[in-house]
């Protein structure tokens, strides 16, 4: 399933990745996928000790991503579509803000839920909402300029 997010980044333009995962699997991944250098991908690693969410992710690759705009993929999508690669080019270009890709879905209330404005600007996203405010389900693949660093670090868990 890794090859998939791989791909994706990759037909963004994005060489150098950071596979951010588990205690458990990070070495698995290593052994698997080394260096990258076999797909002229620069791969470096890094633990998420427990799955405390993606600004967490952000904190983490921080030292990987520098000044640098970044992009975050999770593991467990498959993106297609005869337009991806303009798309996620274009998202990957984009010198400042954000593009956050999304999928309309019927049942909008079992995932990440992004809120627009007139414009098509994200508003929000909301995790499971019980009133979500558009049918729009956030897809797990983001573009940030370097102010996602900072923007990470203000964020704060909701309480369970």
């Amino acid at each position: 399933m890794v090859y998939y997010p791989l791909t994706t980044l990759m037909l963004a333009g994005i060489r150098d990745i950071l596979i951010i995962s588990t205690p458990q699997d990070t070495p698995r991944f290593q052994q698997l996928l080394g260096d990258g250098s076999q797909w002229g991908l620069n791969l470096a690693y890094a633990v998420q000790p427990s799955p405390d969410g993606l600004a967490q992710a952000f904190l983490i690759g921080a030292p990987f991503i520098g000044q640098d705009p970044c992009a975050l993929v999770l593991g467990d999508n498959i993106f297609y579509g005869h337009e991806l690669p303009r798309l996620l080019q274009n998202a990957h270009g984009r010198p400042d803000g954000a593009t956050v890709f999304t999928y309309h879905v019927q049942d909008p209330e079992r995932y990440g839920v992004a809120e627009f404005d007139r414009d098509g600007k994200v508003l929000s996203i909301e995790e499971k909402p019980a009133r979500p405010r558009s049918g729009y389900a956030v897809t797990g693949l983001y573009f940030y300029d370097n102010d996602v660093i900072d923007v990470a670090r203000g964020i704060r868990p909701k309480a369970s």
